[in-house]
């Protein structure tokens, strides 16, 4: 017997339901209505449910209709703001429409997504901008910041996400005034946090929900409101999104950043009360020591740290690094309290001062118990400590946070929401349901029917697990193709010979190729290589290659999907990282992928290694258990940007032979999409000609 909520669901996805008012040419699907009922039954009574649902099912509907339908008050958490964007802004807006309802919707981001107005008027007086076209940026800034509502960045035409004006005019919850701030009332931070509170679907990221759960470890109230249902998309990311907010971190970046900000405040309001130049130079001094100890390392490198210092790092030099960083922190604590009572920004400067000198004091410690060490060398240094997964957290502080919630009150110790006034009465009554439902969900999540690679480290081993296939007939809209004749992919020619495998099939393609590698070294080579091939083309036939790292991802993007136009060649795509998931390009834009080599984790990363280690401890095998289904999971991702919809077609490449030469190839051929296999050149070069008609 089903429940009211399960009838209304049926009747929505129905073929002339409102579903069918709300998306252009909607039909009836088995498998985005089979996912739609789980959700319904879920929320109707309460617990876990996780489902991987391919792509072309219409998850999002699957879990948005339900939620609305059922009246509760939903959080909605996706993988990006890109994502949250557009949540919000489409998908959301049509549903509500469509049904009617008398729902108010929030979008809710970190606190580096929105203006800070305050640190906006303190970078008016900075006089070491960072570059010399930052004056022109602020100005721009300055002038939106005048008719913005939301303080959105995002909202901001050319801002550069990698731009380096972001940090000095967005705040950090390190260096937020809160309510002490001259520009309180009219933040766009608390805007936001107000109307979140407000709304009955709040639509946030992985990151905010995890930075949220860091904050109550210290005690603070939760940022985010309560809810009786709560949603994860893109859930395959949640893992290693919460270990990253979930330990600890101290950078050489985060010293100086202090370190600017202090002789700012101290040079505007107290100049002469302290000596600031000789607080912020021992800062500097002990933070380039530091850096100086770890000596010369290949950049990008990460150092594991299974002792008293990091690996190859002379202990007793390590120790008075740190201890010098310590006094240099403890030395600007003493002489910002001397002068907290001038300024707001003294008191949250002399916190900070002290939340730094306790993290350092923590590296000087051994490792928690479950978590790793290590030390990063990117643009800064860095010193991580992270727990091998989130489940603990999920068991004791996600799935019982009703338990939790009921004993928040309204004792002013709210400093994260900074004043806000009660909170609805509503919220006080769901925190008394227990029936909460929890709905994880994505295109991937394992490759195998428990879906083990997701639901072990998430702690969500007793969860109802569901299954949806794609609707796409994969047979025909699309092939695969492994060459046999080709370099081991510990071969230095390797990376030539992918190049020259794209270059051919763009050619054919006139663009419309998408490369993915699985290191940065052998991006660049690829790109390098396939932009030398390419001179050789007449410029009317020449595609345009362009290379992750060379443009903002966005602008990258957008290039890609216009594809060719009026006058050019189309464009091929060389990327890694985030672009192996989260990038969407249906129709014609994109018909070929290429990927270099079988995607298996580092097995020199201080996380990986740790993981394989506990793994062997407990008598398992790291290569079967982790490293194999990290490979499919991930391999199923960069194959799912192929096709996007059904009318879709193209080739998929995979430069590795291990695929057919080795037994686990079996595995990981079986966790891609069923493609029709491509035997040899001919029949890849058949492929390619199909797709030109």
């Amino acid at each position: 017997m089903t429940g009211a909520l399960e009838d209304k669901v049926r009747d929505a996805f129905a073929q002339d339901g409102a579903l069918s008012r709300a998306a252009d040419q909607f039909r009836e699907r088995s498998g985005q209505t089979e996912m739609a009922m789980a959700v319904a039954r879920t929320i109707d009574q309460g617990g876990v449910l996780v489902v991987e649902a391919g792509t072309g099912v219409g998850k999002t509907f699957s879990y948005l209709v339900p939620a609305l339908l059922s009246g509760e008050r939903v959080l909605l958490s996706t993988a990006t703001k890109t994502l949250q964007d557009q949540l919000f802004g489409r998908d959301l807006p049509r549903l509500v429409e469509a049904f009617g309802l008398p729902v108010r919707t929030a979008l809710l981001k970190g606190r580096a997504s929105y203006l800070c107005l305050h640190r906006l008027d303190q970078a008016r007086h900075d006089a070491s901008l960072p570059e010399r076209g930052s004056l022109r940026t602020l100005a721009k800034i300055e002038q939106w910041s005048k008719a913005t509502r939301t303080g959105d960045l995002a909202e901001l035409p050319g801002l550069d996400e990698r731009s380096p004006l972001i940090p000095l005019i967005t705040s950090t919850r390190e260096n937020c005034l809160g309510a002490q701030c001259p520009q309180f009332k009219p933040c766009h931070v608390n805007l936001a946090r107000r109307e979140a509170l407000a709304a009955d679907i709040v639509v946030i990221n992985h990151h905010l929900f995890f930075a949220d759960l860091a904050v109550r470890e210290t005690g603070m109230a939760e940022l985010l409101p309560t809810v009786s249902v709560v949603v994860f998309d893109e859930a395959h990311q949640l893992n290693e999104t919460g270990v990253q907010f979930l330990g600890a971190q101290l950078g050489s970046g985060q010293a100086l950043d202090f370190a600017r900000d202090m002789l700012a405040a101290g040079l505007q309001h107290a100049r002469g009360l302290v000596d600031w130049q000789q607080l912020v130079g021992a800062l500097e001094r002990a933070a380039r020591e530091l850096r100086l100890v770890v000596g010369k390392q290949w950049p990008g490198a990460k150092l594991r740290w299974l002792g008293a210092s990091p690996e190859g790092i002379d202990p007793d030099a390590w120790q008075r690094a740190l201890d010098d960083l310590l006094h240099a922190f403890e030395l600007a604590a003493e002489g910002l309290a001397t002068v907290s009572e001038i300024s707001p920004d003294f008191v949250r400067l002399h916190e900070r001062a002290r939340q730094l000198a306790k993290r350092t004091a923590r590296f000087a410690l051994p490792c928690e118990v479950d978590s790793v060490r290590w030390v990063d060398l990117g643009t800064q240094l860095r010193l991580i400590e992270s727990p091998l997964d989130i489940a603990d957290a999920m068991r004791k502080r996600v799935l019982k946070i009703v338990e939790a919630d009921a004993d928040v009150g309204d004792d002013g110790d709210d400093e994260d929401l900074d004043g806000y006034g009660e909170r609805p009465a509503r919220e006080a009554a769901a925190q008394e349901d227990s029936g909460r439902a929890w709905v994880f969900t994505s295109a991937t999540l394992g490759d195998e029917p428990t879906l083990r690679w997701f639901t072990e480290p998430c702690g969500l081993q007793d969860a109802e697990v569901l299954r949806v296939q794609s609707p796409f007939d994969y047979a025909s809209q699309a092939a695969l193709y492994v060459p046999r004749a080709f370099p081991k992919p510990n071969d230095p020619s390797h990376s030539q010979r992918v190049a020259e495998l794209a270059a051919r099939g763009a050619t054919e393609l006139g663009g419309r190729t998408l490369v993915l590698t699985t290191t940065l070294r052998a991006l660049r080579t690829i790109g390098d290589a396939m932009k030398q091939q390419f001179e050789l083309l007449d410029a009317q036939v020449r595609p345009e290659v362009l290379v992750q790292g060379e443009l903002p991802k966005r602008v990258l993007m957008d290039r890609f999907r216009e594809g060719a136009s009026a006058g050019r060649a189309g464009c091929v795509l060389v990327a890694s990282a985030s672009f192996w998931e989260g990038f969407d390009a249906p129709g014609d834009a994109l018909q070929l992928v290429v990927i270099d080599k079988l995607p298996f984790p580092p097995p020199n990363d201080p996380l990986v290694e740790a993981r394989s280690q506990r793994l062997e401890s407990q008598g398992r095998s790291s290569f079967a258990d982790y490293s194999l289904p990290e490979a499919a999971v991930a391999l199923k991702q960069g194959a799912g940007r192929l096709i996007r919809r059904e009318t879709d077609s193209g080739v998929l490449a995979i430069c590795d032979t291990r695929l057919v030469a080795m037994g686990y190839g079996r595995r990981l051929l079986s966790a891609l999409p069923p493609m029709r296999r491509l035997e040899n050149e001919s029949d890849f070069e058949a492929a390619l000609d199909a797709l030109k008609t």
